[in-house]
């Protein structure tokens, strides 16, 4: 079977659960992601320790937020990892994708456009002038004029990005839950089926699946239910 278009958020306490976990969901998801934790706790090792023998796409989500010619650094750094897609802020601006992006040539850039932990005070609170799809929408084109592929938006949004963006640029949406799974700190959430149904190209699901008794299944549950909403 296909795997599904699903990023398995790694959040593990350490290096050997990560790569169990990893091992355990890869027969049945595209894409594993590293994050900022786990990055900083294990350095590049990670990287090869969750890829393992399987070759999955690896999503390092770093976020990279800088001036320009610090992120053109950092991307190039991590680039000899081969990552499958590495994420910068789109609140960096135009120059620093672009650095990204140069940087980084074989890997795909994602803008990260607003955090899907944020709500509409929120935005108005750090001074960005909402509401939450518009302020969106603005950086999903900047980040697209300065030349990233792939963009991360929450799955309220996607669909209107979409619409935005058109069909070449990956979406790439968090705070995706299956039914009666807690929303924890994410605010702006939606089920699988209707991120995909919406525009979606890559879900991120973390604890749903990594927080289940047995991770494998659990992706196996979600794989499947996608299949048949197909």
């Amino acid at each position: 079977m296909t795997p599904a278009p699903i990023a398995v958020a790694l959040d593990a306490p350490d290096l050997e659960t990560a790569a169990q976990w990893a091992a355990l969901v890869t027969p049945h998801v595209t894409t594993v992601k590293v994050g900022l934790e786990l990055y900083l706790r294990y350095g590049p090792d990670v990287i090869a320790s969750v890829r393992g023998a399987s070759g999955v796409q690896v999503f390092l989500d770093l976020k990279l937020h800088d001036i320009p010619n610090t992120v053109a650094g950092a991307a190039r750094a991590v680039a000899r990892l081969r990552p499958s897609i590495l994420t910068v802020h789109a609140g960096g601006g135009t120059a620093m994708i672009r650095a990204a992006v140069e940087s980084a040539p074989h890997t795909k850039i994602a803008a990260v456009t607003i955090l899907t932990s944020l709500s509409e005070a929120d935005l108005g609170r750090i001074g960005i002038a909402g509401p939450a799809a518009d302020a969106v929408r603005r950086l999903a084109v900047l980040s697209v004029e300065a030349g990233a592929t792939a963009l991360v938006c929450s799955p309220n949004e996607v669909a209107a990005v979409r619409a935005e963006v058109g069909e070449d640029i990956t979406l790439i949406t968090p705070g995706v839950r299956p039914l009666g799974a807690d929303t924890q700190d994410q605010i702006r959430v939606a089920t699988p089926e209707q991120a995909l149904a919406d525009g979606a190209d890559l879900l991120v699901i973390g604890r749903p699946i990594t927080g289940a008794p047995d991770p494998g299944a659990a992706a196996a549950a979600i794989a499947a239910s996608l299949r048949r909403a197909s």
